[in-house]
């Protein structure tokens, strides 16, 4: 047994249970927490923000499927980070944040201590699936190992752990050895799945994020019940491309609901039907509703369900693929629902004119397994309904909290973690600018990374959200940098192609580059 600083020893112990890769910046109330980093042989990503630390932890944990952890000081280091947090809770990531805090005797008592708060354990509970204050070592430990069971056994959301600083710094007894993580749970009697599903004769599948773990399962399962599919944005990928019964990522258009009416089943797995799949009041018609989640919550919200499953998505859909009988036809016409994706894509690019075609040729020269971090953006907007993807996990997107500065530092947490994958960032003129800063990391670090910045000078979607509304358009126009000469200032390299061609080549370069390089995408390119 070893004793160290509490603040060392919790390095030793993320590293113990899996943690290679701590995102985060050092500051006097925190420096405890950088003891043990390096002897624990932990990887530290400097941040040049805590907001963007956070949405490195969010990137690399969405790329491997580990959780992110983060690394913050007491008060403004808490309440920057706090941002990614809730973007992280709304779109189901595991990221852990761990914090200082002030000395016990100081908490809640107010006599202006340097980064005093009035409720730091409160406020970041507002974004968390729980915040805790660990008074002693073994409270940290459990806290660690709480956060990484319910990781592995739950619905994956953000936690936080604060220590109070002289605590961190305290001689503090080894950890103890790793449990067994628990598994999540499993539906056990599928019979009346199996046989509602039997009769219908156009059954249909809605996927959202929470069944990506089992889109090869689900796959199985659409070509045995001959059933038709839609996918939230989140959902993108769990259904093959070429399925001829798919119906796509368009489940937010507003003709989605008549469509799906024709249903007489639908089963729906692993989405919220929140408003942000939707995007209209009832997300799905008045038919027969199987709901499948692994949250009790979401099978008790505003979409009640004829039947509900508690259980793990994954689990879920492949023991419903060994289940269900074969059959050799079904209801669907595949040319009508190949018209209608159709309809629904022109619909998309008349919405928002110049974007399907951009999107086309970045895929059409992109590798098959590149990973794209996008920001709330226009581009990403009509993307993510016409781009079908091969699988899920390559495409990821700022979804629930709807947060602008995404991309980017996302992007760097997302090739940390997959450093021989290609991996890229998409981001609008505007959004890029809340995060511009950690092009510093990207540099420092040497990633070859493109960063594509999609740039119609102004905020065009509140623009148009203005005129939709018979509000004059204000305050949507902004004096934008020379994003090229800025990123060159940060040692990167950039370039502004004037053509689709030329943009192809640009990314093809980028994703072999020695380090990030800014792509400058303009409306007009030819």
């Amino acid at each position: 047994m070893v004793e160290r600083p509490l603040g060392a020893q919790l390095s030793h112990m993320l590293k113990s249970r899996g943690v290679e890769v701590i995102f985060g910046i050092p500051g006097v109330h925190n420096v405890e927490l950088y003891r043990g980093i390096e002897e624990a042989g932990i990887t530290h990503v400097l941040a040049r923000h805590e907001q963007g630390a956070g949405f490195m932890a969010d990137g690399y944990a969405r790329a491997t499927g580990r959780p992110g952890v983060a690394y913050v000081i007491t008060g403004p280091g808490l309440t920057n980070i706090l941002t990614p947090l809730g973007q992280a809770y709304s779109d189901s990531v595991p990221v852990l944040a761990i914090s200082s805090c002030l000395n016990r005797a100081d908490l809640g008592i107010g006599r202006a201590r340097l980064h005093e708060m009035k409720d730091q354990e409160g406020a970041a509970a507002t974004v968390c699936d729980w915040s805790k204050t660990a008074m002693d070592a073994a409270s940290a430990y459990q806290l660690i190992d709480r956060a990484f069971a319910e990781f592995a056994a739950g619905r994956p959301r953000p936690k936080h752990m604060q220590v109070p600083i002289e605590v961190l710094g305290k001689p503090a007894a080894e950890f103890g050895p790793a449990r067994p993580l628990p598994a999540r749970p499993v539906a056990a009697d599928l019979s009346e799945v199996v046989a509602r599903i039997s009769v219908a004769r156009r059954p249909l599948f809605v996927f959202g994020g929470g069944a990506r773990a089992g889109w090869q399962a689900a796959r199985r399962v659409l070509a045995r019940a001959r059933a038709a599919s839609i996918v939230t944005y989140a959902g993108r990928g769990i259904v093959a491309p070429d399925d001829p019964l798919s119906l796509g990522s368009y489940f937010a258009r507003p003709d989605a609901e008549r469509v799906l009416a024709r249903a007489d089943l639908v089963v729906a797995v692993g989405t919220e039907l929140s408003e942000v799949d939707a995007w209209r009041p009832d997300p799905l018609p008045a038919v027969p509703l199987i709901r499948v989640d692994i949250d009790p919550a979401e099978l008790s919200d505003g979409n009640p369900a004829d039947l509900s499953v508690l259980g793990d998505a994954a689990a879920f859909l492949e023991a419903l693929a060994e289940a269900l009988p074969e059959r050799t036809s079904g209801g669907w016409d595949a040319a009508e629902i190949a018209a209608t994706r159709a309809r629904w894509r022109a619909e998309t690019d008349a919405e928002r004119p110049g974007i399907v075609r951009v999107a086309d040729a970045l895929r059409a020269c992109l590798p098959a397994r590149t990973r794209i971090y996008s920001d709330m953006t226009q581009f990403a907007y009509v993307a993510k309904e016409v781009w079908d993807l091969a699988e899920p996990d390559l495409w990821h997107h700022p979804f629930g909290f709807g947060t602008l500065g995404y991309a980017m530092p996302a992007a760097i947490g997302g090739k940390v973690g997959l450093p021989g994958e290609p991996v890229l960032a998409i981001a609008g003129d505007y959004g890029l600018q809340y995060t511009i800063q950690e092009l510093g990391t990207a540099v420092e670090l040497g990633l070859p990374l493109p960063i594509l910045v999609w740039d119609n000078g102004k905020l065009k979607e509140i623009e148009e959200s203005m005129v939709r509304s018979q509000i004059a358009p204000n305050a949507v126009i902004a004096r934008n940098p020379d994003f090229l000469r800025l990123a060159e200032a940060y040692g990167a390299r950039a370039i502004r192609p004037a053509s689709l061609a030329d943009l192809q080549a640009a990314v093809l370069s980028a994703l072999s580059a020695d380090g990030p390089t800014l792509i400058h995408m303009t409306p007009d390119m030819t």
